[in-house]
């Protein structure tokens, strides 16, 4: 009895023709629905394993159609292969799979659909087989033909679906037990709703991404195999981040978008954790864990132990051959994929992420000619009969304007190899020379085996001096680059690209360079093949340090307010600046009060002789008191300190642009910061302000802006 009214309720919710109750309801139905049968237009599916349950998941319009005119070419389908998800699925038709072509992933069944029941749990609706289903359509065509409904078909799972009329369709589970007795299905069980068409179900179905491809971005995540509080993958969060891009592009570039000026940037996950736990050491830490507080202790080893694995050459030495063969990999790969991919590439990094990515740049070289002298110096110096001067050592290295200077300092090349990168400053020699002429020499004395001795500072007061960017007196063991800022010692391999732009998300390179006994940032300095740095973070994010303060280490001033992507700021925290600035003048103007009447109260009393003199120097301290308040008047002062701030130089890390780029916290994370600490670090992938900052400066150099900008 139950079953027959919850079949008339979903009938009375999904018709609102009067209660099929009554016999003349249904003949209505079925005198409509009579010799008007039309097929069922497919639409493909994939299915994805989610919180350990299988979930359907329609591809996009346009993917559906690409599969279906594949499928209806008429070819054979086995070794087929459609492109999908903007070229980083690979499905193939024969097999129904669906395989990822930049990183590892398990292959995902492909489905072409038609027929829908719902789900036990949830409201999904779940596509029934392709066989069973081209049964189901040929049942429906033949009650619609012969307007003969009450069909009743048996599923491969022994499963009972009812045909009642085109807008009542049911299925059935069997009651459980009912088969010990070899008895047949039967109708009893809660029933499920049917569905004919992904029209008549709830889905959301996504037109597309554009075609075009303008910027190729790679993503390094941080520490651990998890990169938010839902413990997703890399590849989840940047296909978010991805997502959240291709709707602000719609938003915030939609002129350009109408003009077709643009198409979108993509961005691909590069992973190294899993390489890096592949290698056995979780094997050798499983053996030294104490088997008490399991769970933290597999944490630990899974996700904080890889910081400690940076600072350990040996494994360092594993994460960065592993990032920077990856994105050289996958930028091949890509090519092949994109012949006509004309845009350029940068880089991003999370966390510990960012870290790498910012060694990686600093060990890069400026061209293939550097490499090629490298080379090439190792040849001559490993010819004993043979050993070219200095004038042509400067002159392998483009770099024989500098000859003059050494002549005059009557510096030879044995002199020069005992050089330290403090001498050549004084001598006058720019950043990127001596780089060159250091690395030089240090190639050469590891070739010939002549070690060059290291210089100790005479006192504890130089130790700051020898800590600047780039600059260092130590040497190393062979093969490895003195680059001077307290990297581990490893071979740091060399990109294949030149990154226009470096991106930092909840960064700690401030922190790391502190550590390793940097003091200063050379203003001067920048990175060899990446014109750009920008270091974004959240206010709360406590893994997140600040670059330019080690720029321009005597001033302070704040970074920069990332605006909000609707614009402005948010209403709190223009709320607390106009608090802060009625507080700060009213206090300003209570101490002005104060320090007349104290003036006054202090005064000593004049000679009544003197009256007059006295009138008169009265009269005059109004006037003087009444300029010295104008003189601090804190408007004025504001604007003296705003004048002083802007040309504040930053250095060329950024091309002479700010470096540090805050996020606007919102209203809830103000009420406690330390509520919102943890994911305050984990929020980049779904922040709509920090992905615009991105999509802006990448834009940027292509000469394209905001629709309106943002202030």
């Amino acid at each position: 009895m139950s079953s027959v009214q919850s079949q008339q309720e979903q009938l009375s919710q999904s018709d609102p023709s009067p209660s099929p109750n009554s016999c003349s309801s249904f003949e209505l139905i079925d005198m409509d629905a009579g010799s008007l049968y039309e097929p069922v237009s497919p639409h493909w599916f994939y299915c994805k394993i989610i919180d350990s349950k299988e979930t359907w998941i329609p591809f996009n319009s346009e993917d559906s159609q690409q599969l279906e005119e594949a499928y209806n070419s008429g070819k054979d389908c086995n070794g087929r292969v459609v492109p999908t998800d903007g070229g980083r699925y690979d499905v193939h038709l024969g097999e129904r799979m669906r395989y990822a072509v930049y990183w590892d992933e398990l292959a995902s069944e492909v489905r072409r659909c038609t027929w829908f029941y719902k789900g036990d749990k949830d409201n999904k609706y779940v596509p029934y087989s392709e066989s069973f289903s081209q049964v189901l359509e040929e049942t429906y065509m033949l009650a619609v033909t012969l307007d003969e409904w009450k069909k009743k078909l048996e599923s491969p799972n022994r499963e009972i679906i009812i045909l009642h009329n085109p807008k009542l369709m049911v299925h059935y589970q069997p009651v459980a037990g009912s088969d010990d007795w070899g008895s047949a299905p039967t109708e009893q069980g809660r029933p499920r709703t049917v569905k004919r068409g992904v029209e008549n179900i709830s889905v959301d179905i996504h037109c597309g991404e554009p075609l075009q491809i303008d910027h190729l971005v790679f993503v390094v995540h941080g520490i651990g195999p998890a990169c938010d509080l839902r413990f997703r993958s890399i590849v989840q969060c940047v296909n978010d981040f991805r997502s959240v891009s291709l709707n602000l592009l719609q938003t915030h570039f939609k002129k350009a978008q109408e003009n077709q000026q643009i198409g979108r940037v993509e961005f691909l996950p590069v992973n190294w954790h899993s390489p890096l736990h592949s290698t056995g050491v979780d094997v050798d830490l499983q053996r030294i864990t104490l088997p008490s507080i399991n769970r933290l202790r597999h944490f630990t080893n899974d996700t904080i132990l890889d910081v400690f694995f940076y600072n350990s050459p040996t494994y360092c030495q594993t994460i960065v051959d592993t990032v920077a063969s990856e994105m050289n990999r996958i930028y091949t790969l890509f090519l092949q994929r994109n012949p006509d991919f004309k845009g350029g590439v940068s880089i991003a990094g999370h966390s510990l992420g960012s870290l790498i990515l910012f060694d990686i740049l600093t060990n890069q070289k400026d061209s293939l000619g550097d490499i090629d002298s490298e080379k090439d110096s190792l040849n001559i110096v490993m010819d004993q009969g043979d050993t070219p001067t200095l004038e042509e050592d400067l002159k392998k290295l483009q770099l024989s304007e500098f000859f003059d200077i050494f002549e005059k300092e009557k510096v030879d090349k044995e002199a020069l190899a005992l050089c330290t990168d403090r001498d050549l400053q004084e001598m006058g020699i720019p950043l990127g020379p001596r780089k060159k002429i250091l690395n030089y020499f240090s190639t050469r004395k590891n070739a010939t085996g002549i070690n060059r001795p290291t210089l100790q500072p005479a006192s504890g007061a130089n130790i700051p001096k020898e800590s600047e960017f780039c600059s260092s007196s130590n040497t190393r063991n062979s093969d490895y680059l003195d680059v001077g800022i307290g990297q581990v010692s490893v071979k740091y391999p060399r990109l294949i690209y030149k990154p226009e732009i470096f991106f930092a998300f909840g960064s700690p390179i401030g922190m790391f360079l502190t550590v390793r006994g940097l003091k200063r940032i050379d203003p001067n300095y920048r990175f060899p093949t990446c014109k750009g740095f920008f270091n974004i973070y959240h206010p709360f994010d406590p893994v997140a340090y600040r670059i330019e303060p080690m720029v321009v280490p005597g001033v302070e001033f704040e970074p920069m307010l990332i605006p909000h992507h609707k614009g402005r700021k948010r209403m709190h925290l223009e709320l607390r600046e106009g608090l802060t600035r009625m507080s700060m003048d009213l206090k300003n103007n209570l101490l002005g009060s104060l320090r007349m009447a104290w003036k006054s109260f202090t005064r000593a009393p004049y000679p009544a002789l003197q009256v007059s003199e006295a009138a008169e120097e009265t009269e005059a301290e109004p006037e003087s008191t009444s300029e010295k308040p104008s003189d601090v008047n804190p408007e004025e002062t504001s604007v003296a300190v705003k004048e002083e701030v802007l040309p504040i130089n930053v250095g060329m890390l950024n091309g002479g642009q700010r470096i540090d780029y805050v996020l606007q916290e919102k209203p809830i994370e103000s009420f406690n910061e330390y509520l919102f600490a943890l994911q305050s670090h984990l929020c980049y992938w779904e922040s709509e302000d920090t992905v615009l900052l991105v999509l802006k400066e990448i834009y940027q150099t292509q000469g394209i802006f905001l629709d309106q900008p943002l202030q």
